[in-house]
């Protein structure tokens, strides 16, 4: 644990970005997957999924979550799914 009064507040804000990025990251994950359940079940609302899960990975990828390219590729492998 540092003693540097700076140090510590680094620690701290270092925490909470981190679990704030996690559940930003598991919930991208988590709607990419339902969309692809939705897509393989031939569910009538799988379009609705399909535009949940690219705005989960579009708002992750403009928060810097994972990189732009990233965010394009999954958002084609979906499309070409549906």
């Amino acid at each position: 644990m540092p003693n540097i009064k700076s140090a510590i507040k680094r620690v701290r804000t270092n925490e909470t970005k981190n679990a704030q990025n996690a559940h930003q990251r598991s919930t991208m994950r988590s709607t990419v997957k339902k969309a692809e359940q939705a897509i393989l079940n031939k569910d009538e609302n799988a379009s609705d999924s399909i535009k949940a899960a690219i705005k989960q990975v579009e708002k992750a990828a403009s928060k810097g979550l994972i990189h732009k390219n990233t965010a394009a590729r999954r958002k084609s492998r979906l499309m070409k799914q549906a």
